[in-house]
């Protein structure tokens, strides 16, 4: 306690303790001082156009570091006065002591309050305030430094990147207006150069605080906005090398994509003939009708050639890529188309094979002249070698030729239960009629 307040007067010993005391905070608050003048932070705040949070929050740090250097000039002649007090001699009388106690344990410090008043503080107090205002000079110092020590140079570093790409993008056709891309590039453009204003002026707006308590400057820049135009930058960066994918091996996909296209326009022509030759051969069966060429994708496929020509490669890649995939297609379905009209001819074939089969079977047994034999052979023959071919007709007409072989042939000597045995049919195994998925069986089963 103060000796005007009631308090003991110090000792000598404990004047020099704390005379000693004082005088190492005395140099280490001017240390502190000194280093908040020469710190970069400091030094560029006081440069910069400010706005904003910024701006606020450096015009109260000026007002703080006045009145901590007004603060310290206290301290440095209330030190200076005790130290001349202590200085007179060596073993101090009573009043001396008296005085060197409410210079050093006293509130004996008038410092002003800042609304025109004064305080009356002792030094314990005045360097708890002076440490307060020293952490928040400091934590705005250490928060700014960081921001501009971190995004300007990332941002600039990233604009570089960005010309180099945008040069790229526009050498093969991705301009803004052109392509996406090309818009996006300038969107990216405009979002750093305005990033990196906001950032010099206010760079308190960028920097995120450490949750609860922590030492001055205690925090991380956010660099979202910084993050996403990089992501987006990347993006771009793998649409120009599509793009330039594209540039590369152009010709050869149009080569593929040209026969891809012939062929079906080849197996259509096709489908179309073997239609006409299956009406005029074929009775009674549907036969469905054939598509023309694809002349949409014809016409794509010169639009495609034309911006190969006009190396509008951007507006190639995305046609290109559907062309194939159509093409495939198309000559997917025009083989479907073949199949379906060749149907029934099949079918004919098919019928004609097993009606020859039962006769040659027949002949090797020595049976094949039988009357009723020959007058349904020679029936079921001329459906099939008449046109048009009536199938429903030839294929009765052939199974009649069959079940009346398979009759004949199915005599006590030549099989058991009065049935031609498998491995005795012609190429072994089920007749073909009883084969499952024979195109006779199929047509039956559409019927």
């Amino acid at each position: 306690m103060a000796p005007d307040s009631g308090g003991t007067v110090l000792s000598r010993e404990e004047v020099d303790r704390s005379l000693a005391r004082f005088a190492a905070e005395h140099e280490a608050i001017e240390t502190s001082l000194l280093a908040l003048q020469d710190h970069a932070g400091r030094r560029l705040l006081e440069g910069a156009d400010l706005r904003g949070r910024t701006r606020e929050r450096w015009a109260r740090a000026e007002r703080v570091l006045a009145r901590l250097w007004s603060r310290f000039d206290l301290l440095s002649e209330a030190l200076e006065t005790a130290r001349e007090l202590r200085a007179r001699r060596r073993e101090p009388h009573r009043e001396e002591l008296l005085q060197l106690s409410m210079v050093l344990d006293g509130a004996h410090l008038a410092v002003p309050d800042g609304e025109g008043g004064v305080e009356h503080l002792g030094w314990p107090e005045l360097i708890g305030r002076m440490n307060a205002g020293y952490a928040e000079v400091l934590d705005l110092l250490v928060a700014a430094d960081v921001v501009w020590s971190a995004l300007p140079a990332r941002i600039d570093l990233l604009a570089t990147e960005l010309n180099r790409l945008r040069e790229l993008a526009h050498s093969v056709g991705v301009r803004p207006g052109a392509h996406p891309a090309g818009d996006e590039l300038a969107e990216i453009t405009e979002e750093l150069t305005q990033l990196r204003v906001e950032v010099i002026a206010d760079p308190l707006a960028f920097w995120t605080p450490a949750g609860g308590s922590s030492a001055p400057g205690g925090g991380r820049p956010d660099t979202s906005r910084y993050d996403r135009a990089a992501r987006a930058l990347d993006d771009i960066r793998r649409e120009v090398d599509a793009v330039i994918g594209v540039r590369k091996d152009a010709e050869e996909r149009l080569i593929r994509l040209r026969d891809v296209l012939s062929r079906a326009d080849r197996t259509l022509a096709e489908a179309r003939t073997a239609r006409g030759e299956v009406l005029a051969k074929i009775a009674a069966s549907e036969v469905p009708a054939v598509n023309g060429p694809a002349h949409a994708l014809h016409e794509q496929l010169i639009t495609a050639a034309d911006y190969r020509r006009r190396s509008q490669w951007h507006r190639l890649s995305p046609l290109l890529e559907s062309l194939e995939q159509r093409a495939e297609e198309e000559l997917r379905r025009a083989r479907d188309s073949l199949s379906a009209v060749t149907a029934p001819l099949a079918v004919r074939a098919e019928l004609r094979g097993r009606l020859d089969a039962w006769r040659a079977r027949l002949a090797r047994a020595d049976r094949a002249d039988e009357p009723l034999l020959a007058e349904r052979y020679d029936a079921a023959r001329r459906l099939l070698w008449t046109a048009p071919c009536d199938l429903r007709a030839a294929e009765t007409a052939v199974l009649r030729y069959q079940e009346a072989a398979a009759e004949l042939l199915a005599s006590p000597d030549e099989g058991p239960g009065g049935r031609v045995a498998p491995e005795e049919r012609p190429g072994g195994g089920l007749a073909p009629e009883e084969r499952p998925g024979s195109r006779a069986a199929r047509l039956r089963g559409e019927r």
